[in-house]
């Protein structure tokens, strides 16, 4: 099974080429993004960033995560697959104002009903 990780050296260049492009200091970039200087100093040390400061990071360069991610190992065949139908709804379901918390969980059961007898008839 493969292995995914995030690819600090390429995060870290990226972060470094817009620090240039904006003519920044590691400091002064941090406090633009919104993370400590020093999550920015141990990903040039090759440390991998927390889930939250990623995302911040990942939200700030405007670019899709999966630009740094890396996949170590043997790559299941099964890899090519299209992803889990209820874990692209839920995050989409979630972020909506609209809802409670009570119709994204009707919703999520209502949606993987419909998919579970799809699947059946299939």
């Amino acid at each position: 099974m493969a292995k995914t990780t995030i690819n600090t050296a390429g995060l870290y260049s990226a972060l470094d080429a817009a620090r240039k492009e904006r003519q920044l200091s590691w400091r002064a970039l941090a406090g633009e993004i919104g993370v400590s200087p020093s999550l920015l100093s141990r990903l040039g040390n090759g440390l991998k960033p927390d889930t939250d400061g990623f995302a911040t990071i990942i939200a700030w360069l405007r670019l899709p995560a999966e630009d740094f991610f890396e996949h170590k190992g043997q790559r299941d065949a099964d890899d090519t697959r299209e992803p889990d139908l209820m874990a692209q709804l839920a995050p989409l379901l979630r972020a909506r104002k609209d809802l409670s918390e009570t119709d994204v969980k009707y919703l999520q059961q209502v949606i993987g009903a419909t998919i579970e007898r799809a699947r059946a008839q299939g």
